[in-house]
């Protein structure tokens, strides 16, 4: 059949979704992709044969619905958690955005609002709208660090309903100190997620925010297995908080949300963190190269406890964008002016990012 092409504006979209842009990194088949953190080390041979033995498993009774509560999965994520807490105070989803998102359609939605402090995950305002609710973009310093008593005092002032700290934070890198996360909490009456993506590759005697919980009703502590597990295709998110806050989720989450597929890999590849946490000092040592190489190349690396390194000084990010494509190295301009940010990936495609960047031009 023939007919007129509809466009996006010809439907009867939701008013506050109209001129909204999906969330999106490009995506080509370059032969080193550094650009959206995902942990580019494969997951070692015994342990992927674990993971297919689960889902093997699974599948035999995938006739069946899953378990709903995903109690055995939500058991190993307590217990990698550690700080005693208990399976009661963990929540799990398809990836972190849609644990996220759970917490935004049950603690957001119409008439409230949504803080974080820019520039910082560009998926929190995205979610926000989405879920209805409106999105509060607060300020960092020149650095891109934040003070206890800056982010206390804007919290104070838009008076939000739930406010996201990125700890550390995406995608400057930069770390995030429990006592700004005590200080907003007190600030606030309000919801406050403290976004650990990238924890992991944070320095190992530095504490989580989830020894902040206990007493913290509203405290919420989120993590992601697509970074240190290096499990980014399998979707699996998670968070810890209190056993309120966790019922609060149930009353938004789709029914039987994640699959019994799911629900065994993660738990097979948990089984195994001992071994999947052993990629991350790789990946950190090679973070650090690029620090120092592109810092001797005359740009400006910023302090970074994740996967990633944002560096500053680039006179003109989409031509260096675009000369580093054409060499086949694929990183990300994030849209902060005279920037560019590149994961830290294997020693052989760190090489390869920091020889094109070389070929490239140094500024010193």
């Amino acid at each position: 059949m023939g007919g007129v092409t509809v466009r996006l504006d010809d439907l009867p979209l939701r008013d506050d979704l109209r001129g909204m842009t999906p969330y999106g990194a490009p995506q080509a088949p370059l032969p080193v992709a550094l650009n959206v953190n995902e942990n580019t080390h494969p997951v070692p041979s015994d342990v992927a044969d674990d993971i297919l033995d689960a889902v093997a498993r699974a599948l035999r009774d995938v006739n069946r619905y899953p378990d709903r509560e995903f109690t055995t999965l939500r058991e190993a994520f307590a217990q990698y958690l550690g700080h005693g807490l208990g399976v009661e105070q963990i929540w799990a989803a398809n990836g972190s955005n849609e644990v996220l998102q759970h917490i935004l359609q049950a603690f957001g939605g119409p008439g409230r609002t949504a803080m974080g402090f820019a520039p910082t995950y560009s998926m929190y305002p995205i979610l926000t709208r989405a879920t209805g609710a409106r999105w509060i973009a607060g300020e960092r310093e020149h650095d891109f660090a934040l003070s206890a008593d800056s982010a206390a005092a804007q919290v104070r002032a838009h008076r939000p309903d739930i406010v996201f700290l990125c700890a550390p934070n995406n995608p400057t890198g930069t770390p995030l100190r429990l006592d700004v996360i005590e200080a907003v909490y007190d600030a606030t009456d309000g919801v406050v997620i403290v976004d650990e993506a990238y924890e992991e590759f944070a320095p190992r005697d530095e504490p989580s925010a989830v020894t902040l919980l206990p007493g913290r009703p509203r405290l919420v502590v989120s993590r992601t297995m697509s970074k240190a597990f290096a499990f980014a295709g399998a979707r699996v998110g998670y968070l810890a908080a209190d056993p309120a806050f966790v019922d609060a989720l149930r009353l938004v989450r789709l029914p039987y949300h994640l699959s019994a597929l799911t629900q065994a890999a993660a738990t097979a590849a948990l089984g195994h963190a001992d071994t999947m946490l052993a990629m991350v000092d790789e990946i950190v040592a090679q973070r650090d190269r690029i620090s120092a190489t592109v810092s001797a190349l005359g740009y400006t690396a910023h302090e970074s406890w994740t996967n990633f390194v944002l560096f500053g000084g680039v006179d003109d990010p989409a031509a260096t964008w675009k000369a580093l494509y054409d060499r086949g190295v694929l990183i990300r301009d994030v849209g902060i002016a005279n920037h560019l940010r590149v994961s830290a990936g294997t020693e052989d495609e760190t090489t390869a990012f920091l020889d094109a960047l070389a070929s490239v031009g140094s500024r010193s």
